[in-house]
Formats: C-alpha cells, sequence, structure tokens
C-alpha cells in the first residue's frame, strides 16, 4: 500500500472510537488559531489502550499527510517508528504528541517560551484523554521544558494520581543525531531502554518477543 493510499484510508477512521476525542482536540485547537495547522493523530493509536505518550517538538514536514503517523516521510517519524519497533512497543499503546500542537508558521525548528506555554492546556487535555498513560516520554529540550511547566500547573498531582513516570531522552530529529555511528547507536539505545522501562511498569510485553 502506497503512502497516499494508507492515509486516504486512515482519513476514513479518524471518527473511530479509538481516536475520535483525538481528533476533536486536534480540530478544537486548529480552530483556536484560525488559520493554523494541527495534524491528527493516526487512527492506528487508541486513545482507550494508549499507556505512552511520545512528546516531541512541533509539525515537521512529514505531517504535510495531515497525521501524526509514525509513517510519516520524514527522518523524526523514522526514528521514532524505529525505536517502537526496536522496543516493540505497538502503535495502539503509544500515542504521538508535540509540544507545540500548531504547525510552526517559518518552518523553524525551535520554539519560544510562549510557545512552550502555549503547549501546558493542551497536554493537560490529552492526559485526561489519554486516561490510562502511565509514562511520558520527553524527546528533546523543549518536551522537557513543557513537562516541567505542566507539572507546575497541576501535573504533579495527576503524576501522583496515576504512577506516571517521566523519561527525559533525545529527540529524534537528524539535529539531535550529529555524531559519530557509536553515539547514534547509543542515543537510539538510550530511548529503546525508555520505551521498554515504560513498558515493563504497564505490564505490556514486546510484540514478536
Amino acid at each position: 500500500m502506497s503512502q497516499s493510499e494508507y492515509f486516504e484510508e486512515q482519513l476514513s477512521k479518524v471518527e473511530d472510537d479509538s481516536v475520535a476525542e483525538l481528533t476533536a482536540l486536534c480540530r478544537k485547537l486548529q480552530d483556536q488559531q484560525p488559520g493554523s495547522r494541527v495534524p491528527l493523530i493516526d487512527p492506528v493509536h487508541d486513545v482507550d489502550e494508549a499507556r505512552v505518550i511520545s512528546l516531541q517538538i512541533a509539525p515537521g514536514p512529514g505531517t504535510s499527510s495531515g497525521f501524526l503517523s509514525l509513517r510519516n516521510d520524514d527522518p523524526t517519524a523514522a526514528r521514532l517508528a524505529a525505536v517502537y519497533e526496536a522496543a516493540g512497543l505497538e502503535p495502539r499503546f503509544g500515542i504521538p504528541w508535540n509540544v507545540f500542537p500548531w504547525e510552526l508558521p517559518d518552518g523553524g525548528t525551535k520554539l519560544t517560551p510562549d510557545q512552550v506555554k502555549a503547549g501546558i492546556r493542551p497536554l493537560k487535555e490529552l492526559m485526561r484523554i489519554a486516561y490510562r498513560t502511565s509514562a511520558i516520554v520527553a524527546h528533546g529540550t523543549e518536551a522537557k521544558r513543557l513537562v516541567q511547566a505542566w507539572i507546575k500547573a497541576g501535573g504533579q498531582q495527576v503524576i501522583n494520581q496515576r504512577g506516571i513516570k517521566i523519561y527525559e531522552v533525545r529527540s529524534t530529529a537528524d539535529r539531535a543525531f550529529l555524531g559519530s555511528a557509536e553515539k547514534q547507536q547509543a542515543w537510539f539505545d538510550e530511548m529503546v531502554a525508555a520505551y521498554t522501562d515504560a513498558m515493563a511498569r504497564a505490564g505490556l510485553r514486546p510484540a514478536g518477543k
């Protein structure tokens, strides 16, 4: 199945029970900033099954598909997909999300403090919807900053109530993987270890293992 055929099929599923609340959240966020674009969550993910949030910076070029998806045609999505596969994490147990859910108007790769702050309320709503989440994997500096801001804004109570663990790992973007092959492998392995631990805490068995 081609990329275009895959996403055309997924578009027909965005109102399915497994992602309907996520679809509504993305559309609401888009409406809050007229003229903006917030990619939907690929329906391969499942809000009722999700245990792990994969938190990254902002929608990238690959979201021209209309989705946050492990199938997007960009290095960031491909690397995260490889991490999921190496850890044995089935997509239905994870949800990709962005610190700044809206597309950056200038195609930039960094967020302002105000943009990070703007991500607090969307993250709060996501955590309410994804009620079985027991881990957040914060990829990169901006993700770490948002998690800390969310904690100060009431997230600590959610963490305590649900036993959520925060993992801080490297961004999956190419710019974060500039280094020797040995370093790149070590960074990748650290990500896999974080997801593996998150799965074990949630009682999830690695797929195919």
